[in-house]
């Protein structure tokens, strides 16, 4: 991506890179719906047992046999992925094993959870990163600088779920102040102050798991910046250093840095899953883990999905942004 391309054919590169990108996503989601199928056809486990649970030791052999033809799993694998993709194109999802609802109504009640939660995660680790990786930068070689990457390496090895118990020994035990489970307190109906103040730990342990690697890939991008000609010119011109890395370095540091961020939504997917297990947040990911200890084929395949369409978008609005943002970038690289 490095032909210079005039600013008059951005609409036209942005639309060749959204076409090139979806002709590329088609039979990747077809591919991975394929895969959660035949991971179904091998599994050694039998969704019914879920279905009935411990009932299954005295749900007589007719009992069980309807609620297979009503759940669709008396036809071979191949015939019910057939029916799902064509439940699927008529935005009918199927009906999920494990909480004996439409996967559609499942998936409605808790997706603007999972956003909301992402979005503030996400939101966190760029505050969090761009302010340390200026501090840093701005001070190369100091003490400061030498805190803050080796906070970053020390934190790039330790997963979600230690960040998320060791805030709650902290923040719910050892002091008090936040809660650590759910949307709101026990009884309480859903307002704006309560999920205000349960989002605030799950959102802050997510957006802290990403940090790390944004902060160094930035530090490392302003302080190639700080040696471009346009900076060195202005600090020639005698400009304060405050002006002269943030209104000169930084925009330069913030295109890899969008990419890097389009890079990690995978593993900010994950690390949803895991923080939203650990303080029980009603969100998508945490669907995900119920589906899968139940065999829930119908949910799991439509979360999977769900997941993998995710991420493709969120890799297609970051390389959009630095389409629109870098003058010299071309969708033909």
């Amino acid at each position: 991506m490095t032909v210079l391309a005039p600013a008059r054919h951005r609409g036209r590169e942005v639309a060749k890179l959204v076409a090139w990108r979806l002709l590329v996503a088609v039979p990747v989601v077809v591919l991975v719906a394929i895969a959660v199928f035949v991971l179904a056809a091998v599994s050694p486990f039998d969704p019914i047992y879920q279905y009935f649970g411990a009932g299954i030791f005295s749900a007589s052999g007719a009992d069980i046999a309807n609620a297979r033809a009503q759940l669709g799993l008396d036809v071979p694998v191949w015939e019910q992925f057939e029916r799902w993709v064509g439940g699927l194109l008529s935005g009918d999802l199927g009906q999920s094993l494990s909480f004996r609802q439409p996967v559609a109504t499942v998936i409605a009640q808790r997706l603007p959870w999972t956003l909301l939660l992402v979005s503030v995660g996400l939101l966190v680790s760029v505050v969090l990163s761009l302010t340390a990786a200026v501090v840093a930068a701005w001070r190369q070689g100091g003490w400061v600088d030498r805190a803050i990457t080796a906070l970053g390496h020390t934190l790039e090895g330790l997963p979600p779920f230690v960040l998320a118990l060791a805030a709650i020994a902290v923040f719910a035990v050892a002091w008090p102040v936040l809660p650590v489970a759910g949307l709101t307190d026990a009884g309480a109906p859903v307002s704006f102050d309560q999920v205000a103040r349960h989002i605030v730990l799950p959102a802050m342990v997510l957006g802290l798991s990403q940090t790390p690697w944004l902060v160094l890939h930035a530090r490392s991008s302003l302080i190639s910046a700080l040696d471009e000609d346009h900076v060195l010119g202005a600090r020639a011109r005698g400009l304060p250093e405050r002006v002269v890395v943030l209104r000169h370095a930084l925009p330069t540091a913030l295109l890899p840095f969008v990419t890097v961020l389009g890079n990690r939504l995978p593993e900010l997917v994950t690390g949803a899953v895991l923080v939203e297990t650990v303080f029980s947040w009603p969100g998508i990911a945490a669907a995900i883990v119920t589906a899968a200890l139940a065999v829930d084929f119908p949910l799991l395949a439509a979360l999977t999905l769900l997941t993998t369409v995710a991420v493709l978008a969120g890799a297609l609005i970051a390389d959009v942004a630095v389409l629109l943002l870098d003058p010299r970038v071309s969708a033909d690289g």
